[in-house]
């Protein structure tokens, strides 16, 4: 019986010697804050941002309360944005603002913000499917457009705010042509109510972009499909004076770009 109790005993010493003989080891234990720092911006540089991910995270500890702590927060960010884990970069940069208020790289956070939402749902394109930004979801669009409106409004002279302005026109364009995608498709189903509706929409809620040609085009088609013949005529003479030289008045559908025109970002 006392042998048998040592033999567990013994099995089981060997079962917790198998644990610890194959707990992993911190190689960063001896490192300095700036070393390891130097490590996770090696990994970045590599396109390894799973890698660099936890040595920022270790870095966030390891000079806590130091101005390297706040980069490391920023970092793991962007490394989360580029391994495209769009969720944690979020909550990151979300984290990093609540901390840290008054921080001089919080326009730098702005901007990582809406260039995640920017790649997320809006993308830059899908060349694959050849999908147009507007026939996407424009959840992500509407966040990105606000986090590059808060840049802008509070850091006017932040070196991120000319790109912010411009991603703003693009993400304005996309919207507007997201609107008159929604009428076409109406338009095309037979449902000129709703097409009109939808065109409507865009003319009043969008100015000077590429998209109110065709919304001016879809009203004119669909009143004239519903034999309001003065609405369709007040329609065509606004789509003359505003775009005098437009193809749709000419090749009608057909008028839209071999390109999507989203091609010029």
């Amino acid at each position: 019986m006392l042998r048998a109790k040592l033999s567990f005993a013994a099995a089981v010493s060997m079962l917790l010697l198998a644990g610890c003989s194959t707990t992993e080891t911190d190689k960063t234990a001896t490192w300095s804050p700036n070393r390891i720092y130097a490590e996770a911006r090696d990994e970045m540089n590599a396109g390894s941002y799973d890698k660099a991910v936890p040595l920022f995270e270790k870095l966030e500890g390891r000079a806590a309360g130091t101005p390297l702590a706040q980069q490391a927060q920023l970092e793991k960010a962007y490394a989360h944005y580029k391994a495209g884990d769009q969720a944690q970069a979020m909550a990151t940069l979300d984290r990093f603002m609540k901390l840290h208020p008054a921080s001089p790289a919080v326009d730098y956070a702005l901007y990582l913000k809406g260039l995640v939402n920017f790649n997320d749902n809006l993308g830059l394109f899908s060349f694959l499917s050849r999908q147009d930004l507007s026939e996407r979801d424009q959840k992500a669009a509407k966040e990105s457009f606000e986090s590059f409106r808060e840049l802008v409004t509070r850091f006017p002279e932040s070196r991120y705010t000319p790109d912010a302005r411009a991603r703003m026109t693009y993400i304005v364009n996309s919207l507007a042509q997201y609107e008159v995608h929604v009428a076409r498709y109406y338009y095309t189903r037979g449902a000129y109510v709703a097409a009109i509706n939808r065109a409507q929409s865009a003319l009043a809620d969008y100015r000077e972009v590429p998209a109110l040609e065709e919304a001016l085009f879809i009203l004119m088609r669909s009143y004239d499909a519903l034999g309001m013949a003065q609405l369709r005529d007040d329609s065509r003479r606004v789509l003359e004076k505003n775009y005098p030289d437009s193809d749709y008045l000419t090749k009608g559908f057909k008028a839209k770009a071999a390109e999507p025109w989203w091609k010029f970002w």
